[in-house]
């Protein structure tokens, strides 16, 4: 009995040590991490980005060894910035930005989300790729409707404006406007900027009146900081535009204006400048200290714990075979008996349980093929063979009466082929009703995907399908719903918009499904079309608010379109 507590003492001791060991080891490479993490960013404030990017890499492979999503969430947007910045590393920064993007998705991060979708928006801006650039700022609007992200609003319009300023001018003053309208959201350094950008627009434009009335709001508005900078632009704006109307001697005034003020924020920055190197040289001088003192401490610590490491290691070595070998022979007889009657038990029940889904399957099939036949039975009897049956009389009445001639013959053909259009319409109902097994078998996305493919084979209208989060299923009904409206929409592309491609963008985000539908095709113009039988927005709308979800259409004429679906997933 002495020698079992015994052995039960010297197991938690050996527990204990164990336990101390892999944190004491964790602590440690949680502090290399940390390290070369601050290395990177030291390296590329010196402007030595190889360097940076080799620490960078050093801190992530740690990170993700002692699985701390976070960190190594943080050190994948460090590596996406700066291989976006410095074309010279030769590196491709997207993958990067995937996991960042992956990250916050998972954790239901919206800040996150936002600014991985911002990114997304800018690196394709800068591959010049304007279409997915778009997609992507649309849905970085979409995502400011959180409340929580209601003043980010502001700067994803006005990104949108100036991704149009040179090709799109129209659709780019209509974001300006947009941005305008937020101006209880903006603090006045912002107002001031936005008046700026807006009145250099409309000078590019030549619509002065409106650039003048912008640019002298920006300047009656007092800041508490940068009130210099921000006076420098102004003025020189102004002079330009006095110069480009021929009004040479207001132009003069505000060069004079500006040459004060560039020379004020000049003797400014100057001090500025030696101040902050002063405070950067020393910072740097102490960052550069500890670092090393940390690095000597790590070595140190590393020599101890492998010297440690293979002491513990004979140690355990001994006591845990001694101990293991007895456990085994008193146990391995008990162990095996107990472990085949619980494999016969297992069999067993994985059988029966295998046989019971069988049948609840077949059962299942069985009355759904029975419902469906059912169904179109009725639909047949009910719709079809009314129809039918009116149009045998209706064919038997142009029979007698190619004879008397006692009715309109012009007059019973129209009666007699609205017929034959009604059946082809009830016919292609039920057809439609059978199709839906797609969604119920595979699901929405599949089913958008196959539509996709059908329509793109056609060499007509190219269709791509982006997606995010739609990795699980949602209600049948409600997936069959969103379908149709889809396939309706793209209908409409089809038949009106002579459009070459059209994207599909689909996510499933914090309990909200959004769908963005944009096509390069002629656009219109939402105010003059019909709401009653135009193009079925109407009906699309009706059907968006009895699922509770917002429904907004973005189109310019000459520049296609795009519709936005926000719907909420209970």
């Amino acid at each position: 009995m002495k020698i079992i507590k015994l052995k039960k003492i010297i197991i938690l001791q050996i527990i204990l040590f164990l336990i101390c060991s892999v944190s004491y080891s964790q602590n440690t490479k949680l502090d290399s991490a940390y390290f070369y993490f601050k290395k990177a960013k030291q390296f590329n404030f010196e402007n030595k980005h190889f360097i940076a990017y080799n620490n960078y890499i050093k801190s992530l492979d740690i990170y993700k060894t002692l699985d701390l999503k976070d960190s190594v969430a943080k050190c994948n947007l460090e590596l996406f910035e700066l291989i976006k910045s410095q074309n010279n590393l030769k590196k491709d920064s997207k993958p990067y930005l995937d996991d960042y993007y992956d990250y916050a998705l998972k954790k239901k991060d919206s800040f996150g989300l936002l600014k991985a979708v911002n990114r997304y928006a800018q690196y394709f801006w800068n591959a010049d790729s304007v279409y997915l650039s778009k997609s992507y700022y649309l849905k970085a609007l979409q995502l400011t409707n959180n409340k929580k992200l209601s003043k980010y609003k502001v700067s994803t319009y006005s990104n949108l404006a100036h991704l149009h300023t040179e090709k799109y001018p129209d659709t780019a003053k209509y974001y300006f406007d947009k941005t305008l309208n937020l101006k209880d959201l903006m603090n006045n350094r912002q107002l001031v900027g936005t008046y700026i950008n807006y009145s250099a627009f409309l000078k590019n434009q030549k619509q002065y009146n409106q650039a003048f009335a912008y640019l002298k709001e920006a300047e009656a508005i007092e800041l508490k900081q940068y009130q210099l900078k921000y006076n420098k632009i102004i003025y020189s704006d102004f002079a330009n535009m006095y110069k480009l109307q021929g009004n040479y001697k207001k132009a003069y005034q505000y060069y004079e204006k500006y040459n004060i003020a560039r020379d004020s924020l000049n003797n400014t920055a100057q001090n500025v400048a030696i101040s902050d190197l002063d405070k950067k040289y020393k910072t740097a001088e102490k960052e550069k200290e500890n670092l090393q003192l940390k690095q000597e401490n790590i070595a140190i610590e590393q020599e101890k714990i492998k010297n440690q490491n293979f002491l513990i290691a004979t140690i355990l070595l001994l006591i845990l075979v001694s101990i293991i070998a007895t456990l085994i022979i008193k146990n391995s007889k008990r162990k095996r008996e107990l472990a085949e009657q619980e494999k016969k038990l297992e069999t067993q029940k994985n059988l029966t349980l295998l046989k019971e889904q069988e049948i609840t399957t077949i059962n299942a099939m069985v009355d759904g093929q029975e419902k469906e036949r059912k169904q179109i039975a009725e639909d047949l009897h009910d719709n079809l063979g009314s129809i039918l049956a009116t149009l045998k009389l209706h064919f038997d009445n142009l029979k007698i009466n190619r004879e008397k001639k006692k009715i309109n013959q012009d007059e019973l053909f129209n009666k007699t082929e609205k017929l034959i259009d009604d059946a082809y319409l009830k016919v292609r109902s039920i057809a439609h009703a059978k199709n839906a097994g797609v969604i119920a078998n595979k699901g929405l996305l599949v089913a958008v995907k196959m539509m996709a493919e059908k329509i793109s084979s056609a060499d007509k209208l190219k269709i791509e399908v982006i997606h995010f989060g739609l990795d699980k299923r949602v209600e049948n009904n409600l997936e069959l719903t969103v379908f149709r409206i889809i396939q309706e929409l793209l209908t409409n592309i089809i038949k009106h918009a002579e459009a070459q491609n059209a994207t599909i963008n689909i996510s499933l985000y914090d309990k909200n499904l959004n769908i963005i539908i944009e096509d390069d095709g002629k656009g219109f113009d939402i105010k003059k079309v019909n709401l009653q039988n135009g193009m079925g927005i109407s009906s699309i709308k009706t059907r968006i608010e009895h699922l509770k979800g917002t429904f907004t259409v973005d189109a310019t004429i000459g520049k296609g379109s795009a519709i936005l679906l926000d719907i909420p997933i209970v």
